[in-house]
């Protein structure tokens, strides 16, 4: 803390663009439910200064975003490029480069950087009917993103600092 009594580690954060994959990312892909602590991490990343946008592969997921009420935390809805990733990112209309991408597909993170998850099934198991184990992988997600915004980098095994420079298209 400084003299002034603010954290000096929150003003040398930069704010970073997250974006988040959606089916067996923060969607269960089994079951439709929301991936445990989405909403939480969102809401921190947002108070952080940090800017939360939601893609897929799918093309743009409102009807998901609204239906698990994470308009209010979402910068932006996109479709999500499945190759040539930064050259199409103009012609999904993103418009800004990601600096962090949380996805099942290792691909996308590793060339923009980010963390690979592990597919999100759902609340449930549908072989055995049993609720599925306490997921807590956005903790390590939102862990790695302040590390990332101080300008640190994140030791976790499934982080990945993305390949190439530059950026695809302008920063706004």
């Amino acid at each position: 803390m400084s003299d002034d009594g603010s954290d000096d580690a929150s003003s040398s954060r930069r704010p970073l663009h997250v974006f988040f994959d959606v089916d067996y990312t923060i969607l269960g892909g089994y079951d439709g439910s929301l991936r445990p602590h989405t909403v939480e991490v969102f809401e921190r990343l947002r108070d952080d200064g940090h800017h939360v946008y939601v893609w897929s592969g799918e093309g743009e997921r409102w009807p998901v975003v609204r239906t698990h009420r994470l308009e209010h935390l979402v910068s932006g809805v996109y479709g999500k490029p499945l190759h040539d990733y930064r050259e199409r990112l103009e012609m999904f209309k993103v418009p800004v480069v990601p600096d962090f991408v949380i996805d099942d597909y290792p691909g996308i993170v590793r060339c923009f950087g980010g963390m690979h998850v592990p597919e999100y099934f759902g609340g449930r198991s549908p072989l055995r009917g049993e609720t599925a184990p306490e997921d807590t992988v956005f903790h390590d997600v939102y862990d790695a993103i302040a590390l990332l915004a101080r300008g640190d980098t994140p030791a976790h095994p499934r982080y990945y600092p993305g390949e190439g420079s530059g950026a695809a298209i302008p920063r706004r």
